[in-house]
């Protein structure tokens, strides 16, 4: 592999794969901080603090950012996770240094003043109403929020109004003082580079070869106790056109090593247009457009959530089909067609996932994050292949027996569920 890793003693990380065959480079920057670890109270500063991050700094404003990569052809963005938080730019690989020093220059430098930090909540507030009026995006967070109530992990990544509105700048300010320091950093680039260079610019912007501060290092996660799942259901009125259901429980940890066993249960019950919810839903009664079903994974837990739209009278013939569905696969795990199917959809859907720089940048932050280790795509194919019938059964005994939350969108005058 071409792939080379570098930790400093203040605690950063720097991992690099080189792929010579293209002209451009992505890179990013993560920052081991997300919503979960905010307090209730400032729920959604995080994500605030991302937006602010992109104003003024001793160096530049907005505008000198946005100019400067306009000027190349690049792109630069951020998002907020619940783990963490990234900042990432895809360029032509001989302007890999416009983005290194802009991005150190975020991260370190951003001055947070008062009348940024004002419009800013507004803008925030938008995004808010914005998510509320996106009812196929809402019913995840009403999901996620009835599975683990009194969890971080249920929060909402956006926040809401009231902590929105009463986010204090100071507040903010000492959460990016506490957690934005070069032992929570890592930084990952793929495409046309050469990782000594990438060291020489990051040596440039940051102070990487200082002594790690253990103040909010966060080098490694702490894997607590899983939050339990709540198995409560919830219906929610809203007058749309479609019913929104999630229905799912909690799924399996970063590290746990039946985490490739359940990607191809979770590919075959909703991964693509040959997964039973898609065929049983869509395809045999025509009562949805989209359903599919998804697993994420953070550090002590997982979460899996099957999804359908469809019209409301149509929504409780649904919630059952789907019932019915995982109980099933529970008990009889899956048929050998299935089976098969799935793990080649796996190892297709991961190597085109690979074939330019971006996916192969975010694989290495993610893997580094989960792991300390960084896995070869031959490496994840045979993982893959090596799951058998029974390591499936297994995996969708452990997630799919579990307690049940059912989450219901719609315009329903009473409990659906």
């Amino acid at each position: 592999m071409a792939i080379t890793r570098t930790e400093h003693a203040s605690g950063l990380r720097v991992i690099t794969e080189r792929m010579p065959g293209v002209r451009s480079v992505a890179v990013g920057f993560l920052a081991l901080a997300g919503s979960r670890d905010e307090p209730p109270p400032i729920s959604g500063s995080r994500h605030l603090l991302e937006h602010l991050q992109y104003k003024g700094k001793t160096m530049r404003t907005a505008r000198d950012i946005a100019e400067a990569f306009d000027a190349v052809g690049g792109e630069l963005n951020a998002f907020t996770a619940k783990e963490y938080t990234c900042f990432y730019g895809r360029l032509r690989d001989r302007d890999l240094p416009l983005a290194v020093d802009h991005v150190t220059d975020m991260l370190q430098r951003s001055v947070i003043r008062q009348a940024d930090f004002e419009s800013e909540k507004q803008v925030i507030l938008e995004e808010i109403n914005m998510h509320e009026d996106t009812p196929d995006d809402l019913v995840h967070d009403l999901f996620t929020e009835t599975l683990w109530p009194d969890h971080p992990l249920g929060r909402p990544i956006l926040g809401t109004r009231a902590s929105i509105t009463g986010a204090k700048r100071d507040q903010v300010r000492r959460f990016y003082k506490r957690h934005y320091t070069p032992g929570n950093i890592i930084v990952v680039a793929a495409g046309n580079l050469r990782h000594e260079e990438l060291l020489e610019q990051l040596g440039r912007g940051m102070e990487v070869g200082r002594v790690r501060s253990k103040a909010g290092d966060r080098r490694t996660r702490a894997a607590g106790s899983p939050p339990e799942p709540s198995g409560r259901s919830l219906t929610k009125r809203r007058d749309t056109e479609q019913a929104h259901i999630c229905i799912g429980t909690n799924g399996l940890a970063r590290t746990d090593p039946d985490r490739f066993a359940f990607g191809v249960v979770n590919t075959a019950l909703g991964g693509g247009m040959s997964s039973r919810l898609f065929q049983e839903i869509r395809e045999k009664r025509g009562l949805a457009y989209s359903t599919y079903s998804y697993h994420s994974q953070f550090t002590e837990a997982g979460l899996w959530c099957a999804y359908a739209g469809t019209t409301p009278g149509k929504a409780k013939e649904v919630v059952s089909l789907i019932h019915g569905e995982l109980e099933e696969i529970a008990e009889k795990g899956l048929t050998v067609d299935e089976f098969d199917r799935a793990k080649g959809h796996m190892k297709g859907g991961l190597v085109l996932s690979l074939e330019d720089p971006s996916g192969r940048m975010s694989r290495l932050g993610k893997s580094e994050i989960a792991h300390g280790e960084i896995l070869s795509v031959n490496q994840m194919l045979s993982r893959i292949e090596a799951v058998t019938m029974e390591d499936a059964h297994r995996a969708a005994e452990r997630v799919l027996a579990q307690p049940l939350t059912t989450t219901v969108l719609g315009p329903f005058k009473k409990d659906l569920t």
